[in-house]
């Protein structure tokens, strides 16, 4: 071997240069060797069954929080429970779940794990399709979702709550949760359904949802399709809302009318990607406006209720900020509520904020991992999940972990206001609308619909809370308050400018 041909190169360098790429090599070499490390010392995520082959079962029965609190207890943000034939590993907290939140489709699926709504969404979209057709209509509730469309749904949001509120009485008492259910329903009646189904068939429209939503039972995630009477009544209502659809959609496309609904937004959608550029067919509308009524109805009404149960259970904080800044509000802009004054509602906000981080109607999210990946967590333990593993997330647990948010079982809504921004402190600290690849389209929508409510009942009512402040209902797999009833007097007119 010629070694002066190797060198040759190398000792035409002056010294300066072959010490910066001695450096340079030196350096490659340690991340190198750092890497292979890790590597090899990487462990599988250490298991939490207690008895073999029963112990994950009894684990989940006994409820999901405590669960994780007893798995977190043990062995920290890491962990895999055996359930039958497959192996759920749990990330908890931000340090691990980059990964989760910021990987592609292929990587971690959401497809094979929610794959138990597609009796209830339908064949054909989100959960039943490949990744590049979801994307594809994803995009359709991305731009029924932008800032000019949510423009144009505000002053439904305010129509449908001021008549809804005009019903009650000078005084009485409600249930909060109760009360928001039924309003959110009227309010995504008319801004995702259409004017047709919220003037002429809203009662029927509503009943056929009900039995949708009934039909989605804990039994259902593992045995979607069980010919229990529940799951018929949802079948049934599914086919009979197609139905419905189809006479609204044909009717519209007919007479060339347009609507400022969601509706409309999926009649004129478009794939680009495949089937050809083809518009959605009146069943895949069908579907699609179920997902999104199934992924906003519940989020929406119980993160209104949790809002208004801890601002009057923190009447000289939370209450008297929101309060005050609804004074402002009417005093520069006047008593319109419009997009624009909403988006000055900042203390609002983070008191609806600070609720949902508290108490997220979505306890656990769910990915397939396809792909075996590698985390860290925050006390320098290296873990490899395998691939086919279920892994979750979960914002109920990680918004109460001290080191992500200090003191956080306290209810602090400036957490979120600068300086402390104590959700910007490290990525993924705050999920309550999900992260990432997936984040929630609709928080924006979600947001402006909780403030006009919240809006109008600051200006019009004040409030007391009758029952002991509530718990969470955690047999719910969406969940809520349980019930709690509230004292309610109408301002008088001249005292509503606040």
């Amino acid at each position: 071997m010629d070694f002066a041909a190797l060198t040759e190169g190398v000792v035409a360098l002056p010294p300066a240069a072959l010490y910066l790429v001695g450096t340079f090599v030196f350096l490659l070499a340690v991340a190198a060797l750092r890497v292979i490390s890790n590597q090899l010392n990487a462990k599988a995520p250490p298991v939490f069954e207690g008895v073999p082959f029963l112990g994950g079962i009894l684990k989940f029965v006994q409820g999901p929080m405590k669960l994780m609190a007893e798995g977190y207890a043990r062995h920290g943000e890491v962990f895999t429970v055996p359930v039958l034939h497959k192996n759920i590993t749990f990330l908890l907290g931000p340090c691990v779940s980059a990964h989760f939140f910021k990987a592609n489709d292929e990587e971690m699926s959401q497809k094979e794990v929610y794959e138990f709504n597609v009796p209830t969404f339908g064949k054909g979209v989100v959960f039943d399709v490949d990744h590049k057709v979801r994307a594809e209509q994803f995009r359709f509730f991305a731009e029924a979702l932008k800032t000019a469309k949510l423009k144009l749904y505000v002053p439904h949001f305010v129509s449908e709550a001021e008549a809804y509120f005009a019903k009650w009485g000078d005084a009485g008492e409600v249930d909060l949760s109760k009360a928001f259910a039924e309003l959110i329903i009227l309010t995504a009646s008319r801004t995702l359904m259409g004017r047709e189904v919220r003037e002429n068939m809203f009662t029927q429209v509503a009943e056929l949802f009900h039995d949708l939503d009934a039909g989605m039972l804990p039994v259902s995630v593992l045995f979607p399709y069980l010919p229990i009477p529940q799951h018929r009544r949802r079948d049934r209502a599914r086919e009979e809302l197609s139905r419905i659809f189809s006479k609204v959609i044909r009717a519209r496309r007919a007479s060339g009318a347009r609507e400022d609904d969601i509706l409309q937004c999926f009649i004129d959608s478009r794939y680009e990607k495949v089937y050809g550029g083809r518009a959605l067919t009146d069943d895949e509308i069908t579907g699609l406006l179920i997902a999104t009524l199934f992924a906003g109805q519940h989020t929406s009404s119980i993160t209104s209720a949790w809002t208004g149960y801890f601002m009057i259970a923190n009447k000289a904080t939370a209450w008297a900020a929101a309060e005050a800044e609804q004074r402002r509000v009417l005093a520069e802009r006047g008593p319109a509520i419009d997009i624009d004054a909403l988006g000055e509602m900042d203390a609002l906000q983070r008191n609806i904020t600070e609720a949902l981080r508290l108490f997220p109607p979505l306890i656990m999210l769910l990915r397939q991992a396809n792909a075996a990946f590698s985390v860290e967590t925050s006390a320098g333990r290296r873990h490899v999940v395998p691939k086919g593993h279920i892994v979750f997330a979960s914002p109920a647990f990680s918004h109460r972990l001290p080191a992500v948010f200090p003191q956080p079982d306290a209810f602090e809504p400036e957490r979120f206001a600068p300086p402390r921004e104590e959700d910007k402190v490290a990525p993924f600290s705050f999920i309550g609308f999900g992260g990432g690849r997936h984040g929630c389209m609709g928080s924006n929508f979600a947001y402006l619909q909780i403030k006009t409510i919240w809006s109008l009942l600051l200006r019009n009512f004040e409030f007391e809370l009758v029952d002991p402040f509530p718990e969470a209902d955690y047999d719910s797999l969406v969940v809520g308050p349980k019930p709690c009833r509230v004292r309610y007097h109408r301002r008088a007119l001249h005292a509503q400018g606040i």
